[in-house]
Parts: structure tokens; sequence; C-alpha cells
């Protein structure tokens, strides 16, 4: 089965928003075994959704849409879907109550746009939103599967899961293709791969590798057909064999919930005092479900009074060491511990940039620390320039200094 994504939003091609539907839509039908050849954006207009639908209905065997299904005016998909179908709109029921019982449970009362938003082209089938007001839309055309998706990223999400997965499975031949992945930090993608040419060269003509790198973190892919499985396992067992110092897990593994695992496993606690990171490190911990159980709190401690008077730190070691020294984040790590009485803690303090650096101190310089209930390790980095990409990069690998003194310690 061939496939195409097609994404409506003026907000898309202006950048101000990032079509990340269009990804995990891709990855679903991949996992599938669906073979996606396009993803396409184009403008809310009625002109830009009937060349869309042109030139792929009847050419393709499965096309989805995405956005222009809310309730305001510059929302035309599901108008100009109808139009293109020879659709009348009808009111479905189903979906009026389900509205109503979503707003009801907001405290808003229904409109008159909420009631158009019941409406459907009468030729196609209704893929019911639990998450929201705009349902999902199924319809069959010269061949084609058109199906019509909302553009709220977890409205979308839920629809694919509950509806158009298991719509399309039986639709489709027996296997597919499976995934496995293996998290790695530490090693820059071309190391990396240098050190894992030889193992590459050992697989099998099942399996392919793929190199998906992220602020320091690489996801090794492995990809195959059904029935491969095995293959991949043995694999990924000499994987552990050949770099067992910078695997950090497998499948959708991150640091930060390798970290909640083994606080939770261990039943102990942490804290975090962050300058540079602004808050960050704290955002990752707190998206994983049950962190309450081990994270105690945080100290935002940017200006250099907050972390004297706060955390402790001696204004001497400011003024003699600098705020971004390894003296510094020593005492905040330190500190935040002793305020808040957990087992561990994490520490930064940095140049996030792109201001405010020196020559023996340029932008992307950071120091972190982790106390353990044993003694306070440092690492210093020097990032790049960007400040998002220090914040970002500062946070995962503060976590990860973590992790790894959580798995010495469970050694």
């Amino acid at each position: 089965m061939k496939a195409e994504i097609v994404a409506v939003g003026d907000e898309i091609l202006t950048g101000q928003t990032t079509d990340s539907n269009s990804a995990f839509i891709a990855s679903e039908l991949n996992t599938l075994g669906v073979d996606v050849t396009g993803i396409h954006v184009i403008s809310d207009s009625a002109a830009a959704i009937t060349e869309a639908l042109d030139d792929t209905v009847g050419r393709l065997d499965l096309v989805i849409i995405t956005g222009g299904l809310g309730p305001t005016r510059d929302d035309i998909t599901k108008k100009s879907l109808a139009d293109y179908f020879g659709a009348t709109m009808v009111t479905n029921s189903e979906v009026l109550e389900n509205i109503r019982n979503l707003l009801a449970k907001r405290g808003v009362g229904l409109t008159a746009n909420n009631r158009d938003q019941a409406k459907v082209p009468d030729n196609c089938k209704v893929l019911m939103n639990r998450m929201g007001t705009a349902p999902g839309m199924w319809f069959r055309e010269r061949g084609s599967i058109v199906i019509s998706l909302p553009g709220v990223p977890y409205e979308m999400r839920h629809i694919v899961k509950e509806h158009v997965i298991p719509g399309l499975k039986p639709l489709l031949p027996s296997g597919g293709i499976f995934h496995r992945y293996v998290i790695t930090y530490g090693l820059p993608e071309a190391q990396l791969a240098e050190r894992l040419n030889p193992f590459c060269q050992t697989l099998p003509e099942e399996l392919s590798i793929a190199y998906l790198p992220s602020y320091g973190t690489i996801r090794l892919r492995f990809t195959g057909r059904r029935g491969a499985e095995a293959l991949a396992d043995e694999k990924i067992r000499e994987l552990y064999r050949i770099i067992p110092d910078i695997i950090v897990g497998e499948g959708d593994l991150t640091i930060e919930k390798r970290v909640a695992e083994l606080l939770s496993e261990r039943q102990m606690t942490l804290s975090v005092a962050e300058s540079c990171t602004g808050g960050a490190i704290s955002s990752l911990l707190v998206s994983i479900p049950g962190c309450s159980n081990y994270f105690k709190g945080s100290v935002v401690a940017y200006s250099n009074s907050l972390k004297t008077d706060i955390l402790g730190v001696p204004e001497s070691t400011i003024e003699i060491r600098g705020a971004v020294s390894e003296e510094c984040v020593m005492v905040m790590a330190e500190g935040v511990k002793k305020v808040t009485g957990s087992d561990y803690s994490i520490a930064t303090t940095g140049i996030a940039g792109p201001d405010g650096g020196t020559e023996s101190k340029p932008a992307g310089t950071v120091w972190i620390a982790v106390s353990t209930p044993k003694n306070t390790i440092t690492e210093e980095h020097s990032f790049a320039w960007d400040r998002e990409v220090n914040i970002t990069r500062s946070s995962i690998a503060a976590l990860n200094l973590l992790r790894l003194e959580l798995e010495r310690d469970v050694e």
C-alpha cells in the first residue's frame, strides 16, 4: 500500500507551527508496512486542497489529510472534501452528543459553530473524536482511501490509534515492518558509526540500521520485515558486548525515564538546582508519571544572590572563581540537597548564550554537578553558541551523569 500525507495549514507554511503530525502518522504507517511516498504541506485554501486531491486520489492507495477541521472560518477542509466528493452535509447525532458532552465538562455552552462541527459529508465514515469536537472522516474514491484528521496533535493521535490503524490493518497483507531501538549517549554520530562499522558489515540482509541523533543522544534503529525479530534480538545482544559503556536502554526509553526507574527501584529521592538550564531539567523530570515518588523539587537560582542566600554558595567563591565554575556548582548541588533533604541532587551553572561569554568562558561553557550520598562529582562541557541547544544539551548531560552514578551505585 502506497500513501501520502497532506498537512493543511498556513501556520505551517509560515513557520509558526511545526508539522509534528505528519511525522507521527508516517511512523505509524511505516510500522504497518505502508509505503509513505510523500509528505506535503499546503495552504488553507479550497484550491490547494482540490489540487492535492486531484494529484493523489486514484493514484495512491491511501491519502491522509490533517488540519482545517476546526470551528473557525479558516477551517475549510471539511467543506472542500464534501464539494470534491459530491456530498451533502448532514448532522451526525453521535458527533453532536459527543461535542455537547465535551463542552459541558468544560462548563461551556453549545454554539452555532460547534453545531456546524457535527455536520459531516453524507458519504463518509465518521471517526469519532473523544478528545475534541472535530471528528475524523474516511472516504473511498476511485480506488483510494482518503482520511481527514483534525490538526490538534493529541486529537489526531487519538483517532489514528483508535480508528485509523485498526481500520487499515485488515486491508494490508500479513507481515509488515518492525523496528527495534537502542538508545546511546556520549559518543558523536561519526565516532559511533566508525566504532560500529565492523558490526554493521555483519548485519544479515533481513535487517538495516539507521542512526537517529538528537542533542547528544543517538537512537540506533534496527528495521526488518516481520519474521526477522529473532535476528534483531541477537544483533542487539551483540551490541551490548561492543558498546556497553554508552547504551542507555532500548525502545522508547529516555535518559529521564531511566533515571526515574533507578530512583524508584532504590526508593531514593532527587532535587535540582538550576541556573543556566532555568528549570528545563525539572521539566523533563516531571514529564514522567509518578515523579512525586522521588522528585523533591528544584531551585532555579539564576541570580547570584539566590545562589548565595538559598543554596549557600559563598560570595567569595563567586567573586574569585565566578558563578560559572566547578566550585560554585558543587556547592549548589550540595546546598539544594541539604535544603530539600534529598538523597541525590543535580546542579547546573553556565553561559547559555549567545551573549555573556568571555575568552576563557565562551557561550556554551557549562558546569554540571551530581551529589550522591557518598560524594559530589562534576563535569565541564563546551556546547554551542545557540541558547536552545545549550539548555537542552546541558539538561540531558546532567541527567546522564546522574544516571551513570545511579547505575554504579546499583552495581
